[in-house]
């Protein structure tokens, strides 16, 4: 795909301004990262704070009587669990099979209003199948290049947005909306970092200023932008799976450790059939952590043995970790494997050494108050 074909972020010509190396994602040109480097990037939203321009996210709309009521009947989460102004993570599940098509936040405004935010690549593909489900009275309308969204995460988060006038100190998950020179801006206490942070949806006409005065007021906090070179880095420290790698289609949220993201009481959901008799049966692989005990470096892709000749699965997303300076990585593994075992994996024809972990693999401070 050409530099030509990809949908821009109302910000691009600020990161080119900025001297971004930009990349193709999910169909868009996107900074990958900024001269100042991912490690650096990496190090200022675990220290400090980083700002991301995430506008590659997906914007979906769910309006009508009986909205937030739809959205229960299809996505995994149990959205009467939380109530309006509050936002939860969900999965959007094959009906037959219970795999990913994916992962998404809802932001439930009230019973007629809920915003969706899936990942870019699957944003059509989500709208296409709750507008076919959808009943009379429920409207699904696609925004996803209407918005901008910025995150701007790390343990001076607050002090930034405070500087500029936002409101911040609200709890994990919840939303509010705030007016920033112009359209209101809806600031949520979501990320995906594991720090402390939030993430900003604002009008794309907006989304400029907004920018420009993050990095102003973030100044004395070290604040730099950030691509997705450190968005990628910091959420494999934390596990957080990547649809299209750790996550898909063919992978279920039994095997995916996401058990918790699906409202097991509800009385339907897309995928229920086939994931209660999962959950039922046991998975037979789950998505685990892999520490190197040695220098390797995982990457995707790379094959993870239990012996020299007892190949177990593929690497699903794997990194060096500026945090722990060592490799670390993802990657579905059969659960008859111990939890703390050490397994192979080639690393360029070379067999290291990994030790088998549950992720998180750092500590961080996402959830504090």
């Amino acid at each position: 795909m050409s530099e030509q074909t990809l949908t821009q972020s109302p910000l691009h010509e600020a990161h080119v301004a900025l001297g971004a190396k930009l990349a193709e994602f999910g169909g868009w040109s996107m900074s990958l990262e900024y001269p100042s480097g991912v490690v650096k990037e990496h190090t200022a939203v675990r220290e400090a704070v980083g700002v991301f321009d995430v506008s590659h996210l997906g914007k979906a709309m769910v309006t009508g009587t009986g909205a937030a009521d739809f959205v229960n009947a299809t996505l995994s989460n149990d959205l009467r669990k939380i109530a309006p102004g509050k936002a939860q993570y969900t999965l959007c599940c094959d009906e037959r099979t219970g795999g990913i098509v994916d992962d998404l936040i809802a932001y439930y405004q009230d019973d007629e209003h809920v915003l969706l935010v899936p990942n870019a690549a699957n944003t059509a593909e989500v709208v296409r199948r709750l507008r076919e489900a959808a009943p009379d009275g429920v409207a699904v309308s696609d925004h996803h290049r209407d918005y901008a969204v910025l995150a701007v995460q790390g343990p001076k988060s607050d002090e930034v947005l405070d500087a500029i006038g936002l409101p911040t100190g609200h709890d994990y998950m919840s939303f509010v909306e705030a007016p920033f020179e112009g359209p209101d801006v809806v600031v949520c206490r979501t990320g995906y970092t594991g720090e402390r942070g939030y993430e900003l949806i604002v009008a794309n006409e907006g989304a400029l200023g907004l920018w420009q005065a993050i990095l102003a007021a973030g100044a004395e906090h070290g604040i730099l932008p950030c691509g997705l070179g450190a968005r990628d880095t910091l959420r494999t420290e934390m596990g957080y799976p990547l649809h299209g790698q750790d996550i898909s289609l063919d992978v279920t949220p039994v095997e995916a450790g996401l058990t918790w993201a699906v409202g097991w009481k509800k009385e339907t959901f897309w995928g229920k059939d086939a994931l209660v008799a999962e959950k039922e049966a046991g998975p037979k692989r789950r998505l685990r952590g892999l520490v190197a005990v040695g220098r390797g470096i995982p990457r995707p892709g790379m094959g993870v043995t239990l012996t020299q000749d007892v190949p177990l699965a593929d690497i699903t997303s794997g990194t060096f970790s500026p945090t722990l300076k060592k490799g670390i990585g993802l990657a579905l593994i059969p659960t008859m494997v111990a939890e703390d075992a050490e397994v192979g994996v080639d690393v360029r024809g070379r067999r290291e050494i990994f030790r088998l972990v549950k992720p998180p693999f750092v500590d961080t401070s996402v959830k504090e108050s």
